[in-house]
């Protein structure tokens, strides 16, 4: 399903057909070290971490993260999205890209979108965001979207505390 679109960007939800972009996604480097190692390691692994990390979200909660395509040549290039994780008292911003596609502005764009989306279409007043203790470029476009750091947590799923921030919309 289409969620929305910027000026070069399209988000929509994933679908099973992705399974081969999402087993690339996670097991980037940079997912690896700043989110964790889900541990997906081929096609059908991915369809089941989907399942339970991204379709279940859709049909629960009616959001989720997105995926991230270009709108000039349809390609893939991350994730963004709206997540409401046990461990964080609100909703929070969510994205990551294929290393590829990093440094383009896709991520701001497309979260930008997403707080926007909050905002206007879910009627939220606040979003968090989390990011690992040495992630200075998620930390930087957190920044640049308004997001006050909190301070240090520890989260489940995750390797060492993170860093936490609200953005009040």
């Amino acid at each position: 399903m289409h969620i929305l679109d910027t000026e070069r960007l399209s988000l929509r939800e994933f679908t099973p057909r992705d399974a081969p972009f999402l087993l690339r996604l996670v097991n980037e480097p940079g997912w690896i070290r700043h989110i964790n190692d889900p541990g997906v390691r081929n096609v059908d692994d991915a369809l089941a971490w989907a399942e339970g990390r991204l379709f279940k979200a859709y049909r629960e909660l009616g959001h989720g993260f997105w995926a991230i395509e270009r709108r000039a040549d349809g390609e893939l290039v991350g994730m963004c999205g709206l997540f409401k994780r046990l461990a964080l008292p609100e909703p929070d911003l969510g994205y990551a890209l294929l290393a590829k596609h990093e440094g383009q502005g896709y991520a701001l764009e497309a979260a930008r979108a997403c707080v926007a989306h909050a905002r206007k279409v879910l009627g939220w007043t606040a979003l968090m965001a989390i990011t690992a203790l040495d992630n200075p470029g998620s930390i930087a476009l957190l920044g640049k979207l308004g997001f006050v750091e909190l301070g240090q947590q520890a989260l489940e799923g995750y390797d060492g505390p993170s860093r936490v921030f609200r953005l009040v919309l």
